[in-house]
């Protein structure tokens, strides 16, 4: 496996590379704005396709590299379901899995540092966000932290996995880069209480600072999402009311770009199709299968996603491969169930 660990001094952030070999997919978790230069860089050094970036929770003290990363690499981006971020590609909740090829992250729901907070499990290593730091713990005084919902996921989920287990946190200030489950145990002054009422007073008594960068990256975390208004402009949206419209037309092809649990999760459009967005480009190019479909057929094909961020992607892309009648359902299957859109699983 390729791992690194990199970070960024000014916000003490740690954000970490993943992938299974040279020449595979690989997913960041946690990266920094300014860093995504640096980020590419490594992409390309290491011979890796970056599909998917994560963030465990909406940062308070530096500005998220999702979106950029989105930008340049046409990654999916992740976070929890209870995000206030205004788009990201996919939401995910706890039990369900962040896979790339040749890996697949657990996902635990630990909030208190924030109320969107998340833990990611990959086999002999878990990446804690804020809620479990080295000898430490996430505050809990902003953005709806909560010490009681934090001393349960730390406790109930996060001490419960194996001692032997590696613990990669998104922030450091002393230096420290890795640790375990069972070092944190032993050693970590804020797991010593004795009661939940203990570490809610002790939490809720440390009297910190707000984050330097509070009041500018919490608003600029909120609006990651890609700009779909720029897609509509150029003719290439539907509205969901419209799509409900269209379905059942035989003169349109309906694909579901979604990853085949969030199909399961979710329900689909009736009769739609299914072309993974990682592996879109096979399909739209010449011989491919969405190619080849429109070429005999004339059909007009109508991608969408999860919240219309993914097939705003895939439409350009889809224009740019000469499918010249392609478009989007604008805010993807979740507009479409406020539409009332029927749905099959």
């Amino acid at each position: 496996m390729i791992f690194r660990q990199l970070f960024d001094a000014t916000s003490g952030t740690y954000t970490y590379l993943l992938a299974s070999r040279r020449g595979g997919e690989a997913l960041i978790i946690d990266p920094v704005l300014e860093k995504v230069e640096r980020y590419v860089q490594l992409l390309r050094e290491l011979d890796v396709k970056l599909v998917k970036a994560a963030d465990t929770h909406l940062h308070a003290d530096h500005i998220t590299g999702l979106g950029a990363l989105r930008d340049r690499t046409h990654c999916i981006t992740v976070m929890g379901e209870q995000t206030h971020a205004d788009v990201v590609s996919m939401r995910v909740a706890e039990g369900d899995r962040i896979e790339v090829e040749g890996l697949r992250l657990e996902v635990l729901y630990t909030p208190g540092h924030t109320d969107d907070s998340y833990s990611f499990v990959l086999a002999d290593r878990v990446f804690t966000g804020d809620t479990l730091l080295i000898r430490g713990t996430g505050r809990t005084d902003f953005q709806n932290g909560d010490p009681r919902a934090q001393y349960d996921s730390i406790f109930n989920k996060l001490l419960k996995l194996p001692d032997e287990t590696l613990v990669f946190p998104a922030h450091d200030y002393k230096g420290d880069t890795v640790s375990t489950i069972g070092e944190e145990k032993a050693f970590n002054p804020r797991l010593k209480v004795k009661s939940i009422d203990q570490y809610v007073d002790l939490m809720n008594n440390l009297n910190l600072p707000n984050p330097k960068m509070m009041d500018v990256a919490v608003p600029a975390n909120m609006r990651v999402g890609l700009n779909q208004e720029e897609v509509a402009r150029k003719g290439w949206a539907l509205s969901a009311a419209e799509a409900v419209r269209l379905a059942g037309n035989p003169e349109v092809a309906i694909v579901d770009l979604r990853e085949k649990s969030e199909r399961e999760k979710s329900g689909t459009i009736p009769g739609s199709l299914h072309a993974p967005y990682p592996e879109l480009q096979d399909y739209i190019a010449r011989g491919g299968m969405l190619h080849e479909l429109a070429a005999a057929t004339g059909k007009r094909i109508v991608f969408f996603c999860a919240f219309g961020e993914r097939s705003a992607m895939a439409v350009q892309a889809a224009q740019d491969a000469g499918l010249k009648k392609a478009c989007h359902i604008d805010g993807g299957i979740d507009a479409w169930k406020k539409a009332d859109g029927p749905l099959t699983r």
